[in-house]
């Protein structure tokens, strides 16, 4: 069974990521000495490509990692906060309604 977890732990979570960075990451061809990759992204409105070095790919693809678990902890922040905020209003919301539980019999109309 999993766990609820509290918006402080999230929030805690959040904070103890290191490294972000949005986008992807993309073989761009087979060499002799193995792939060579860029890394591509949205910024103000343009696709930027960027080359990454062999040896920066393990860096940028934990700073991608940490980006999507950026984005899956304030999803689920949001979600707790959005079912709190939901809650509170509940009980408002019921104690407004003093209207009667009956309602005056309703009348036939004639069949003629």
């Amino acid at each position: 069974m999993k766990t609820q977890a509290t918006p402080q732990a999230l929030l805690q979570q959040i904070s103890a990521i290191q490294s972000m960075e949005r986008g992807r990451l993309c073989v761009l061809r087979q060499g002799p000495g193995g792939p060579y990759y860029n890394h591509q992204t949205w910024e103000q409105g343009k696709n930027i490509s960027r080359y990454v070095a062999r040896d920066q790919v393990p860096v940028l693809e934990a700073a991608l990692a940490g980006y999507a678990q950026f984005q899956s902890l304030t999803e689920q922040y949001a979600q707790l906060i959005i079912a709190k905020s939901r809650a509170e209003r509940a009980p408002a919301a019921k104690k407004k309604s003093s209207r009667p539980k009956f309602s005056w019999p309703k009348t036939r109309k004639s069949s003629n």
